[in-house]
């Protein structure tokens, strides 16, 4: 009798072509400007904030309340409005305190700034001067530290990083995802990336999987396996992004300290 596959092979091939698919979307809007990034990180949002909500008990009405008042501040970041800045940012603590005084929880409203400072720091590399090799930097290197992690990780195994949290997570695996997101970085350098940059990326390189295990002990807490559905192979978007989470800000500030 022949044998049957592996189900994880099924999924890792649905994983795959999601997984490209979302590139090339995200590299496509990179592309052609800022108005599109701006329409597919606020898409984004809205669904991250509402995965958010999930995670930490909130019911339909106060999902929708959560993407309604997340909705000012990216309607703020719009090229069409101010864009990124001070302004954007307070409106962002303001959708926190707001959500968290009427929903009567930090936590709902620490979604705001969970979902918007990501967006407000990615909106911003981007519309930079060197705006479209900082971002696709920002957002490359968690893909390449994803990519790195997984394979490493299937490939030597070994001790596990923090099981209680993420059962399959290694420390080859977290090696291999700097290595991976740090050599990607290195390549950059020859379009334009400046190198002090490509420096820090190990350190960004070890935030992403602090993302990554953070959203997981969320998950963990709320006892499900995947933040949503939304994404076959992936779960929610926030399965997708939580590495890039804790990255795009710090990203951002170190552009802004560099004075690049």
């Amino acid at each position: 009798m022949t044998p049957v596959p592996p189900r994880r092979n099924a999924d890792l091939g649905t994983r795959t072509v999601v997984g490209v698919a979302l590139i090339a979307l995200a590299a496509a809007a990179l592309w052609f400007g800022t108005f599109l990034f701006w329409l597919l990180v606020t898409l984004g949002a809205l669904a991250m904030i509402h995965e958010w909500g999930g995670l930490h008990g909130a019911d339909a009405g106060q999902r929708k309340l959560m993407q309604y008042a997340l909705m000012v501040p990216l309607a703020i970041l719009s090229p069409l409005a101010a864009g990124p800045g001070f302004l954007a940012l307070g409106l962002i603590f303001g959708a926190f305190f707001f959500l968290a005084v009427v929903t009567r929880s930090g936590a709902l409203g620490a979604g705001a700034i969970y979902v918007g400072l990501p967006v407000l720091a990615l909106l911003y590399l981007r519309g930079h001067e060197n705006g479209l090799m900082l971002a696709f930097w920002a957002m490359a290197l968690v893909w390449a530290c994803d990519i790195g992690a997984y394979f490493a990780g299937r490939a030597i195994g070994g001790p596990k990083l923090m099981p209680e949290v993420s059962p399959n997570k290694t420390w080859a695996g977290l090696i291999g995802g700097v290595i991976a997101a740090t050599g990607f970085a290195l390549l950059l350098t020859q379009w334009g990336l400046p190198m002090m940059l490509a420096l820090a990326t190990p350190l960004l390189a070890v935030l992403a999987q602090a993302g990554d295990l953070y959203e997981s002990q969320l998950k963990r807490r709320a006892g499900v396996k995947d933040s949503g559905a939304l994404l076959p192979g992936h779960g929610g978007v926030l399965d997708r992004l939580d590495g890039l989470v804790p990255v795009a800000p710090v990203a951002a500030l170190l552009v802004v300290v560099q004075g690049l």
